[in-house]
């Protein structure tokens, strides 16, 4: 029987993914995965003067809802309260504009990966 990557795997894999994305878009890298007490963040990353606050999301097909809509507002609030934290404890980003954006993929009739990039998909 054939083994099935887990979770994490897969989600890793697009997260690479959506990263490749976003730095062929022009954005910096600052850091992935960044946890706390309070979330965690998939990606942070400059776009010129602004700082992003990244969720990716993946889904494979869309019975259960698309990846935007599985951004529900409990999982925007858990990303904005763990943005605090990262900025106070990266004084140097504090006065930064700051953006939360999506990225959603999903995997059209052919298997290849669709990327839609929502800028500043919520705000407090």
């Amino acid at each position: 029987m054939p083994k099935h990557p887990d979770s994490n795997a897969i989600g890793q894999h697009y997260e690479a993914l959506a990263l490749q994305f976003l730095q062929d878009k022009g954005l910096k890298l600052l850091e992935s995965n960044f946890h706390c007490r309070l979330g965690e963040i998939d990606l942070i990353m400059q776009d010129d003067q602004t700082l992003c606050f990244i969720e990716v999301r993946f889904r494979r097909q869309k019975k259960f809802g698309s990846a935007m809509e599985s951004i529900t507002r409990p999982k925007q609030q858990r990303i904005l309260k763990t943005a605090a934290f990262y900025l106070s404890s990266h004084v140097k980003h504090q006065q930064d504009f700051c953006r939360f954006d999506v990225i959603a993929i999903e995997l059209d009739s052919s298997q290849q990966a669709q990327y839609h990039w929502l800028k500043a998909a919520f705000t407090e």
